[in-house]
């Protein structure tokens, strides 16, 4: 499959690039999609949530009044979990939510998300382009100009160039990472694959090659 490769300015440099079959092409793994996508978002989970039961509140150490003779229900603790301002019972302690996958399935489902994207028609080549300084205007030019300033883009860079992802990480629709940085969350979260040609090469071999 090759796919026209564009100028910043919208129009096209006359030249076509070769989306390599290996990576663009596979048989998609759905079940590999879910998998990845569920590792990643459990992996951003902190995991600090903490309560306190009614041992670890303060107060509570005298019984609040006599065991018979009032007419009302017998109480221990004024921090039992039955009061207001209690301890709770089985509430969320600190916790690692990791989950870790083999290295094969995460590839498998990175390359059935390039897959879709291709598939679809999603995926937008752009020469390679630097910018003198950090200027969110200039960037979203060169979206509007590519017809995605109202599309949720991810825009993969072969290296890491902080200009374009200070310039780009005001504007609300759009995403900016190294192209091996990539996981299949942002691939799928994103409605268009932006690939400099240095990020198309490099996914073009490393992919095919891991």
């Amino acid at each position: 499959m090759k796919l026209d490769v564009y100028k910043i300015d919208g129009t096209l440099t006359g030249r076509q690039v070769e989306l390599n079959p290996e990576v663009f092409a596979v048989k998609p793994n759905d079940h590999a999609i879910y998998l990845a996508v569920k590792a990643y978002l459990a992996n951003q989970r902190q995991g600090t949530a903490k309560t306190k039961e009614r041992s670890e509140v303060r107060g509570g150490g005298r019984k609040p009044w006599r065991q018979k003779g009032r007419g009302t229900a017998r109480a221990g603790s004024i921090r039992s979990p039955l009061w207001v301002g209690g301890g709770t019972v089985f509430g969320p302690k600190p916790r690692d939510y990791e989950l870790k996958l083999p290295k094969k399935l995460k590839l498998l489902a990175r390359l059935s998300a390039l897959t879709y994207k291709a598939q679809n028609n999603q995926i937008v080549v752009v020469e390679d382009f630097n910018l003198e300084q950090p200027k969110t205007k200039e960037i979203f030019n060169i979206l509007k100009a590519l017809n995605l300033s109202d599309k949720k883009t991810l825009l993969l860079t072969g290296d890491y160039n902080k200009t374009i992802y200070l310039s780009g990480r005001n504007i609300p629709t759009l995403n900016v990472l190294e192209a091996q940085k990539a996981s299949t969350y942002d691939i799928l979260n994103n409605k268009v694959l932006l690939l400099q040609e240095s990020a198309l090469d490099l996914i073009n071999k490393k992919f095919s090659h891991e």
